[in-house]
């Protein structure tokens, strides 16, 4: 396949918002694809060379890709630079300035598919000294074969802002159109992609034998997509809807997915990423575990010995990092709370009822020790739920999560087989997680940080877009706007995300990457506001204030507007206020 064609489809897709229409141009793609190419190809349209657990990031700033357009249109790095600062996109600037390039490589090629891909992934793999250079000169190399639109999209690509508007599901669905001529192996596609969290396996396997995505099976150092839970505002509610369930203690630590095969260890962040460099003191005590092979997953919290109390979320997040790790080890301690075995010496256990899962987490896990079983109780009325609640919120915990008993692990999955009650839950606030897609410069006593609020959108599920819910402009300190400012203006971008639905305009766009904890008085209508829209108007936040930044968690795993919806409704049912 030449990545003439797959620029030329990518270039289409630029100009289509419909999910049901990019599907249909992504089937027809896929259907020229073979076995060898469509795991690659699958992966450029994700804007990855590999899946986020191999860690593997294509690593090119700016400045590098100006230098490298420079090099291959044969414009000064000041007129690239001038033009840039024109255009807002280095693609854009990319393809004008090599349509009118100064000069042409002596040796042209036409670049297939595997080319750019075998390069991309020589890109992201460069490292010690000398490898910006090698990066500059290889992406230079690729633009020198390049068309102008293909050059536009290896940009794009290398500074990860493909922005194609493309998400997971419409990939999932094209892939089984492409083969089925309709969405009936989307389900089957979608369970293995959750089971092992790399969408271009799955592929390369379907259409190896369209059977064997029957047979992923789980297994150790493929992570798993995270299970996601639904919410209920009281303790009835709950019991309504699961009878007899088990309560563990919900921690507001970060989520760990732990691995074990051997002496072979790693940790995977709710984001899939590899943390286990950052926690050698975890996956010390995991490599001490009797089991030979094992996944489990556990919520891991920052503990003050001395006090006998729980660090707060904030200053857990100080494990979170690259330099320093023993100081940090040291500082902050931490306990992992274990709360469910996906895995144990062979054997899948995700289709295994909760609660036989949770007799395996009381079975391999010390009630002492860094690494225990989170708090859990059997509970079959509401005052009982209501206790652990009260237990969860004395001890400085997030609240609770009720377990339907019967339910297998819904990985990647929002379902009522997991419920969730927060301490926000029943008072007069509550909270949402929204990714940050726009941001407002300051005005009056703000005017000297630049930074005036953030616009925050929810997930639509159903359409796979974006869609906004509040403007945020309280709950900073000085030092967080000043933080939150530099950090943004790292992805600021001309033009809104492709999938964003909106209504007003920001003074910055930027790329929806970073999610937020949003706290909020009540939902109400809004016509400023798209989550939701009916009749003109959408769900709003009243009052929104920050809580607190969710380096955890990915866009995808935001609040979705089926939720806000969930919640407008409970705000005026008894129990909620």
């Amino acid at each position: 396949m030449l990545f003439s064609e797959v620029a030329a489809v990518f270039d289409q897709l630029e100009d289509i918002s419909g999910r049901l229409e990019m599907t249909d141009i992504l089937a027809e793609l896929f259907q020229q694809a073979e076995a060898d190419d469509i795991g690659k190809l699958i992966y450029l349209i994700q804007g990855i060379v590999a899946p986020p657990y191999e860690g593997i990031d294509i690593g090119i700033g700016e400045r590098f890709a100006l230098e490298a357009i420079a090099a291959a249109s044969g414009y000064s790095k000041a007129r690239v630079e001038s033009h840039y600062k024109k255009s807002g996109d280095l693609g854009d600037t990319a393809e004008e300035l090599l349509q009118k390039r100064a000069q042409t490589a002596l040796l042209t090629s036409e670049m297939d598919l595997e080319h750019v891909y075998s390069g991309m992934v020589k890109i992201a793999k460069a490292s010690g000294p000398g490898s910006q250079e090698y990066k500059i000169k290889h992406l230079t190399e690729l633009l020198n074969n390049a068309s102008p639109l293909e050059a536009r999209f290896l940009v794009r690509f290398v500074l990860g802002r493909l922005r194609l508007g493309v998400g997971d599901p419409t990939i999932l669905d094209a892939v089984s159109v492409a083969h089925a001529g309709d969405k009936s192996f989307r389900e089957k596609l979608e369970r293995a992609y959750n089971i092992c969290a790399d969408m271009g396996h799955v592929a390369e396997e379907f259409y190896k034998d369209p059977e064997l995505i029957e047979k992923f099976k789980v297994q150790p150092f493929r992570p798993l997509m995270p299970a996601l839970a639904e919410r209920l505002s009281t303790p009835s509610e709950i019991i309504d809807k699961t009878g007899k369930c088990g309560v563990e203690m919900k921690y507001d630590g970060f989520r760990l997915q732990c691995h074990k095969k051997g002496d072979r260890i790693r940790l995977y962040s709710r984001k899939l990423e590899d943390m286990t460099r950052m926690f050698p003191d975890v996956a010390g005590s995991i490599r001490e575990m009797e089991a030979k092979e094992i996944i489990f997953e556990g919520e891991a919290l920052a503990f003050n010995e001395e006090k006998k109390r729980f660090f707060s979320f904030q200053q857990t997040m100080h494990r979170r990092r690259k330099h320093g790790i023993d100081k940090a080890s040291q500082e902050f301690p931490l306990k992992v709370f274990a709360f469910d075995v996906l895995y144990l010496d062979g054997k899948d256990l995700t289709q295994k009822s909760y609660r036989e899962r949770r007799k395996l987490v009381e079975k391999t896990f010390r009630k002492k020790g860094l690494i225990q079983p989170s708090g859990f109780r059997l509970v079959s009325r509401p005052e009982e739920l209501k206790q652990m609640f009260d237990k969860a919120a004395s001890s400085g915990l997030e609240g609770i999560m009720a377990k339907d008993l019967d339910a297998p692990y819904t990985a990647g999955k929002r379902k009522f087989a997991w419920i969730k009650l927060k301490k926000s839950y029943g008072k007069s606030v509550d909270t949402i997680d929204g990714v940050i897609v726009g941001y407002y410069l300051g005005h009056g006593a703000r005017a000297e940080f630049e930074f005036g609020g953030v616009l925050v959108s929810v997930y639509n599920s159903d359409s796979g877009t974006l869609e906004t819910v509040a403007k945020v402009a309280t709950g900073f300190t000085e030092e967080e706007m000043v933080d939150l400012r530099k950090m943004l203006e790292k992805t600021k971008t001309k033009n809104p995300a492709d999938n964003l639905v909106f209504n007003i305009e920001v003074d910055y766009w930027v790329e929806p990457r970073y999610v937020i904890e949003v706290a909020f008085d009540e939902i109400t209508k809004s016509s400023m506001h798209t989550c939701g829209t009916r009749h003109g108007k959408g769900y709003a936040l009243r009052f929104p204030r920050i809580v607190k930044l969710r380096e955890d968690k990915t866009a995808r795993e935001v609040t979705t507007t089926s939720e806000v919806a969930d919640m407008y409704r409970l705000q005026h049912s008894s129990g909620f206020r």
